[in-house]
């Protein structure tokens, strides 16, 4: 499995991924909720945003370095939880964190990998985190965390935007199935939900959502590990100073990349209403439609710590398996380092919304 030579964007990637992978398996990876009117409003945000540089600055000593929770990063960049890897690689899950370690990049491991995290973190060269979905019965959310914290991660990231999933209908159309042999593999053993609808229609308020997560779910959490719990899939400012007081380490700004619920705004329209409210008291990260690196720099203007990759993720592996995640990653690492030199910011912390192009009112 080789890259092709006309590979040279992560919009390169995802044509060759559209051309490779059998048409169920990208209804599923691409499924957006419903009209897919919120992943066109993520790539839509970025791209209306236009730069406004700095000329004859002094870049010596440029460097896209940072640091999350005490621990230095080469880039702003970490890889989101996306289930099933294997979907597309038969080594799945271990062939990107492989590609992870090797280009400095940081990795966050879904609850639903298609490979144990103990599998992950044994073929992982960098650090890695781990999403939690929280399971029916609190001891099997638990257990997760007792195994994510023995196997060496670094950090819990709860997802809280996703109490039922969304309605894909893009992947509802074609019928797609886990193939054999592919499964949420960490789950192996544990509880399923024990929920069965007890009359006709909608089974989404007969009690599909006894276990899902609340504030007190998040406290309980934060007080039972060591380790820092981001929180993934906050939109509204006003859910920040609840995150605070419950005890998140860190918010993940997202809309599940328009995966969830329909008609949300953008995350780039919502990211700077949060990172004001935080006033620097949290990190906050956003994912959604990353594709250059100057959205990038954009969202980092607007206020993010880092930014998480997904989608493109998939796509390189599909195409060129380990090679072309380190690739694709090394890509997106460039173009960072093009866009800051371009735009006269030296370092992260160069970084503010004075890049962001604000046009005059007549």
């Amino acid at each position: 499995m080789s890259v092709p030579a006309d590979t040279v964007s992560l919009y390169d990637y995802e044509r060759h991924f559209t051309a490779r992978v059998d048409a169920a398996t990208r209804a599923y990876i691409a499924g957006t909720g419903a009209d897919g009117i919120t992943r066109q409003a993520n790539r839509d945000a970025y791209d209306r945003m236009r730069l406004m540089p700095r000329a004859l600055r002094d870049l010596s000593g440029a460097s896209a370095a940072t640091s999350l929770f005490g621990q230095a990063m080469p880039y702003p960049i970490l890889i989101a939880p996306m289930a099933f890897h294997r979907l597309v690689h038969r080594d799945g899950e271990r062939a990107t964190a492989q590609a992870a370690g090797l280009t400095g990049t940081w990795m966050t491991v879904s609850t639903q990998s298609s490979v144990t995290l103990e599998e992950v973190a044994a073929a992982a060269g960098g650090p890695l985190w781990f999403q939690i979905y929280t399971q029916p019965r609190p001891e099997d959310t638990l257990a997760l965390v007792r195994r994510a914290e023995a196997a060496g991660y670094r950090a819990l990231v709860l997802t809280v935007d996703a109490p039922v999933s969304g309605l894909r209908n893009i992947e509802q159309r074609a019928g797609f199935r886990l193939p054999d042999g592919i499964a949420p593999v960490n789950l192996a053993g544990l509880a399923p939900d024990s929920f069965t609808p007890t009359r006709p229609g909608s089974p989404v308020f007969q009690g599909m959502l006894h276990a899902a997560a609340s504030w007190d779910t998040v406290r309980w959490l934060c007080a039972e590990t060591r380790l820092p719990v981001l929180l993934k899939g906050i939109m509204n400012p006003d859910d920040v100073d609840l995150a605070v007081e419950a005890g998140a380490a860190g918010i993940i700004v997202s809309n599940h990349g328009g995966r969830t619920l329909d008609t949300l705004p953008a995350v780039a329209e919502v990211l700077p209403l949060v990172a004001t409210r935080a006033a620097g008291r949290l990190p906050i990260l956003a994912d959604g439609g990353i594709r250059r690196g100057t959205d990038i720099l954009k969202a980092l203007a607007l206020g993010a710590d880092a930014v998480l990759v997904g989608q493109p993720v998939l796509h390189a592996l599909a195409v060129g398996g380990m090679a072309g995640v380190a690739h694709m990653l090394t890509i997106l690492q460039t173009e960072l380092e093009v866009a800051m030199a371009l735009s006269g910011r030296a370092r992260l912390a160069d970084i503010d919304r004075s890049v962001i192009f604000d046009p005059p009112r007549w």
